[in-house]
């Protein structure tokens, strides 16, 4: 037991210790990740026959929504990555929660490969996006927010159809 604990302990001081080094990187993954699990637990959540819901006509349905989420992962990592935009175009061919849901994943797998490793210096880098010149930590709190605020979207979504969201759910 007591071998145990100094192993866990020790673990955690290296974890503890990585985030130090790096404390803005290691947030901004932070945030990543919290905003994509919603994502992602929202996709599941939600029954197929609801993807095509829209709750009024003028907006996206559910399955557009995270069509359009997935897009943009390819567009504000790319540039972190300094890589061509692969523009799957998401949002416009895929329809069924399957695909959709397989999509988001792979979007977001591929965001995670620019926030892997990323240190505090390399935050501060310049990339070209939105034809300007921009730091890194701007592209990736950009993504961030963007994430957020469709996620908002989705808790409204779901709500309607009678479905706790995963950032309500009981711990």
């Amino acid at each position: 037991m007591k071998r145990m604990w100094t192993i866990s302990l020790a673990l955690l001081g290296f974890s503890i210790a990585a985030f130090a080094q790096n404390p803005m990187a290691e947030g901004q993954k932070f945030l990543h990740d919290m905003a994509k699990n919603n994502v992602l637990r929202s996709a599941e959540k939600m029954p197929e026959e609801n993807y095509a819901f829209k709750p009024v006509p003028e907006v996206r349905s559910f399955g557009q929504l995270l069509g359009h989420i997935a897009d943009a992962q390819y567009l504000f990592c790319s540039a972190v990555l300094g890589k061509p935009n692969p523009a799957p175009g998401i949002e416009k061919s895929k329809t069924t929660k399957a695909d959709l849901a397989q999509a988001l994943k792979e979007a977001f797998a591929y965001c995670d490969s620019a926030y892997a490793g990323l240190t505090d210096a390399q935050l501060g880098e310049r990339v070209k996006f939105f034809g300007r010149e921009q730091a890194k930590a701007t592209v990736l709190s950009f993504n961030t927010a963007h994430n957020n605020e469709h996620y908002g979207n989705i808790v409204t979504y779901l709500r309607m159809k009678g479905i706790v969201p995963p950032s309500s759910e009981r711990r």
